[in-house]
């Protein structure tokens, strides 16, 4: 099962788009691409360093100018 879903953190403060991010992966089987929403500007930090030490994937990170979006695969 790869259903694409969507996580928004948008106007969350740190440490809450990760924690955000977190509880959704732990209801989601493996495999499932996850989008998070965030404009924390922590974000782009906390995002790929929560990723490399739970070891969930890192897909692709996209900053459109309002907010940036992190695509997240469950390990």
């Amino acid at each position: 099962m790869n259903d694409e879903q969507l996580v928004d953190a948008r106007g969350l403060l740190c440490p809450l788009p990760v924690l955000k991010l977190r509880k959704k992966l732990q209801s989601v089987p493996s495999g499932t691409l996850l989008q998070l929403l965030a404009t924390d500007p922590a974000a782009v930090v906390d995002v790929p360093h929560f990723c490399m030490e739970s070891g969930h994937e890192l897909v692709e990170i996209n900053d459109d100018g309002t907010a940036t979006t992190y695509s997240v695969r469950k390990a």
